[in-house]
């Protein structure tokens, strides 16, 4: 008896870790450059911290919110799309299978073969074939608004704990180069794992988020040390 090959692809894993990794990149970058800002402002360390926590706060409802909003758009999209294919289908069956037809033809098939392949297919799921082959909409790929928001907020809030952290235990002499090497240090290793996780190459994930996040981070502390200056 023949085992059925089933293979296990990263690209399954693209809607949650694409949400996961943005929301854990954006708490880490965008706390530890208040923090660092703040900081450099020469403000007392319980108002580095009362900042801190409420960056986490507000991030993880803003990220929550954005990609509620915006993955909720691309479901009504989508919905929208499917709702039209299936009025086509009821409309007009044989121009859609001769559309299917024609993608298949376009793909390698030879013509009868397309034709066949396009009839197997309506037979057993009309909507799902077009769907899939027409519009690019699968299970894989089809929108989760409430699933992204979630983890944009919970994966923030996790980044954004880790430069608050070390803003609680640090002492305000070494704070800002504390909370600088630990949050690139997080973001080096975050970039390491989405990468080897969505099977990229590693290095150049790693560069170019702590690149973007020095970059970030350094500005943040430049204007914080600006406005401080001044006042």
């Amino acid at each position: 008896m023949r085992i059925p090959h089933t293979e296990g692809h990263r690209i399954d894993a693209i809607g949650w870790l694409r949400a996961a990794v943005l929301g854990a990149n954006d708490g880490i970058v965008s706390t530890a450059s208040l923090i660092l800002g703040v900081a450099s402002a020469s403000a007392a360390h319980e108002n580095i911290l009362t900042a801190g926590v409420a960056g986490l706060v507000a991030g993880a409802m803003s990220m929550a919110t954005g990609e509620y909003v915006s993955v909720s758009s691309q479901a009504d999209t989508e919905r929208a799309a499917m709702a039209e294919e299936r009025t086509e289908l009821h409309e007009n069956y044989s121009g859609e299978h001769a559309e299917l037809t024609a993608i298949y033809v376009r793909r390698g098939l030879d013509h009868s073969l397309a034709t066949q392949v396009a009839q197997k297919l309506m037979d057993h799921d009309a909507i799902g074939a077009h769907a899939r082959d027409e519009l690019g909409i699968s299970e894989t790929t089809t929108a989760r608004p409430l699933q992204a928001a979630v983890y944009s907020a919970a994966s923030f809030a996790v980044g954004a704990a880790l430069p608050l952290g070390v803003a609680v235990v640090t002492p305000t002499a070494i704070l800002i180069p504390s909370v600088a090497v630990a949050a690139l240090v997080s973001l080096a290793i975050l970039g390491g794992l989405a990468s080897k996780t969505g099977g990229a190459r590693i290095l150049p994930g790693v560069v170019r988020v702590t690149f973007w996040s020095a970059l970030a981070m350094g500005v943040t502390a430049g204007i914080g040390a600006l406005f401080g200056a001044v006042g």
